[in-house]
């Protein structure tokens, strides 16, 4: 019987983590998941484990035991925009890709690493991010993953090392974080509170939003290419209007009630350019942002 290839996905019992753990197993692969705690959201066929990814010498001797074929890191708290204003703890978290970057530097150069990065490593101002627009953090956790980027970068150089930093905008599904936008505004309509939906409909938000079983297959196929990119935009390459999203979902769901049209705010986020990463990577984009809002109803 052929060996299966093992992979390890820090952060396993988030969004993406739970999402790429199916898709992993059901392509044949040995899933180990590093969690900080067991929810119940686990995945019976997955492995969880608790290792302390900033302690480099008890990371190091795991790693190695496992032996994996790809490394996976989303284990990073994921702020939302008014988090995200604050002052962010991303020392430790920087540590810890330093950890990684280190470990498979030195030791398992044949792994492929995937680690995470965010649209907010881009500019507000600009209107289309493409693989060649230089970053601009827009916050401190921008700031950190543009410094784990090039960190990985300068190692790559240096070591042969077959690693990718996969740049994430917007992307939503059922196991979305409820503090986020979408899950926010499906939580209002379900509970008809429609004046406060009324204020997020004041902002006129707009930007690039997926659904993440989407984003998560184009991870897949990342992983599984022989192509070692430095980085990888995973987007709609459309923008959405979220006053669009939510006159949709009252439609779809019989909800009543008229909003009153302004345009004294306007946030309008970049969106990102996917065109390189389809062509890299064979990457088709299935389902959109509109689909994971009414499944989130």
């Amino acid at each position: 019987m052929k060996k299966k290839k093992i992979i390890i996905i820090t952060g396993a019992l988030g969004q993406d983590g739970l999402i790429l753990s199916k898709i992993y197993i059901n392509n044949n692969f040995k899933v180990i998941g590093i969690v900080k705690k067991l929810t119940n959201n686990a995945i019976k066929k997955v492995q969880y484990t608790k290792i302390p990814l900033d302690k480099f010498s008890i990371f190091s001797k795991t790693i190695k035991k496992i032996n994996p074929d790809i490394f996976i890191h989303l284990g990073t708290d994921n702020p939302n925009l008014k988090e995200s204003r604050n002052r962010y703890p991303f020392k430790k978290n920087y540590g810890i890709v330093k950890n990684i970057i280190d470990f498979f530097s030195k030791n398992k150069k044949k792994t492929k690493v995937i680690l995470i990065g965010t649209s907010q490593m881009y500019s507000k101002k600009e209107d289309t991010i493409n693989i060649e627009t230089k970053f601009n953090p827009q916050n401190l956790y921008g700031e950190f993953r543009v410094k784990s980027f090039d960190y990985m970068k300068k190692n790559k150089s240096k070591y042969n090392l077959h690693a990718t930093m996969a740049i994430l905008f917007n992307h939503d599904s059922v196991f979305r974080n409820k503090k986020f936008l979408l899950p926010r505004i499906t939580k209002l309509i379900k509970d008809n509170k429609f004046k406060m939906l009324q204020e997020i409909f004041n902002e006129n938000i707009s930007g690039d939003f997926s659904h993440a079983e989407d984003i998560c297959n184009g991870i897949y196929k990342l992983s599984i290419k022989k192509s070692n990119p430095d980085k990888l935009i995973f987007s709609s390459n459309k923008r959405v209007f979220i006053n669009n999203i939510i006159d949709y979902l009252m439609l779809k769901n019989n909800k009543k009630f008229k909003f009153t049209k302004t345009k004294k705010k306007n946030f309008t986020n970049p969106i990102g350019d996917n065109t390189f990463t389809k062509k890299i990577i064979k990457w088709k984009i299935k389902k959109n942002s509109f689909i994971a809002a009414q499944e989130l109803i």
